[in-house]
């Protein structure tokens, strides 16, 4: 491949009703990971779409032309329409990388590819948030190329377990917070032809999308996620391979 196809998509409900969120993230969420993503090597275009856009952002063609897409949303989950989730969830099971972040646990495509309710503990101290040390647990794993042993975050929304996931293939980030609790809150699946990545780190009013082991941590995820080679066609679990006859 000669470069990846990213498609951001960004809820964008928050902010265009909190003035809070528009102060930290002028130039919305998703336009802030973007914003990183389409200055990094081996990236050929990067795309920004939102919940209010033609087919929510997920249109065929759009969908056809993604070779990994990062996802956000918070308040609109249940907006996405389930046809939409589920030509995302296909998608994924013919080979497109899906980048899920922070509270898009809970968004349909993501509780789709884990078939588990994807609930968690959470909390916000006086919306102010608290320390969270995001803790590498695997240094070999390529998602964690060029970050640090942790990352400190001074102001974070507290995520805890049980985190309603299944095991995942691979767990290469263990947060610790404040307030006791730890969480895994960077996590690997495979699905079908296609890979999931998981990362926790992102609250709407808190400028974690800033800072730079963050985002890398999101370009690795990128990286790691994307298709090894074009998938075409379309993915189907159950067939009966033809069977040699011996001797």
């Amino acid at each position: 491949m000669s470069g990846l196809r990213i498609t951001v998509w960004n809820e964008g409900v928050h902010e265009k009703i909190s003035e809070k969120v528009q102060k930290v993230y002028p130039n919305s969420i998703g336009g802030q990971i973007a914003q990183y993503l389409e200055k990094q090597p081996g990236i050929a275009s990067v795309r920004s779409v939102q919940l209010d856009d033609p087919d929510q952002g997920l249109s065929d063609e759009i969908l056809e032309n993604t070779d990994v897409m990062t996802w956000w949303g918070h308040l609109a989950h249940d907006k996405v329409s389930e046809e939409n989730a589920e030509k995302v969830q296909n998608r994924v099971l013919n080979g497109m990388g899906l980048v899920v972040l922070h509270s898009g646990h809970m968004s349909k495509p993501f509780r789709r590819l884990m078939g588990t309710g994807c609930m968690l503990k959470w909390r916000e101290w006086q919306s102010e948030g608290e320390r969270e040390r995001v803790w590498v647990v695997d240094p070999a794993h390529p998602i964690a190329n060029g970050i640090p042993e942790y990352i400190e975050l001074e102001r974070s929304e507290m995520y805890g377990e049980h985190f309603d996931i299944p095991q995942p293939d691979q767990l290469v980030f263990v947060s610790w917070y404040q307030g006791g609790e730890v969480f895994r809150s960077g996590c690997c699946w495979h699905r079908g032809l296609g890979k999931v990545f998981y990362f926790s780190p992102g609250h709407e009013t808190l400028p974690i999308y800033y800072n730079e082991h963050i985002l890398k941590v999101i370009y690795n995820g990128v990286l790691w996620c994307a298709p090894t080679k074009p998938v075409n066609g379309v993915f189907r679990g159950n067939f009966d391979p033809p069977i040699e006859k011996i001797g």
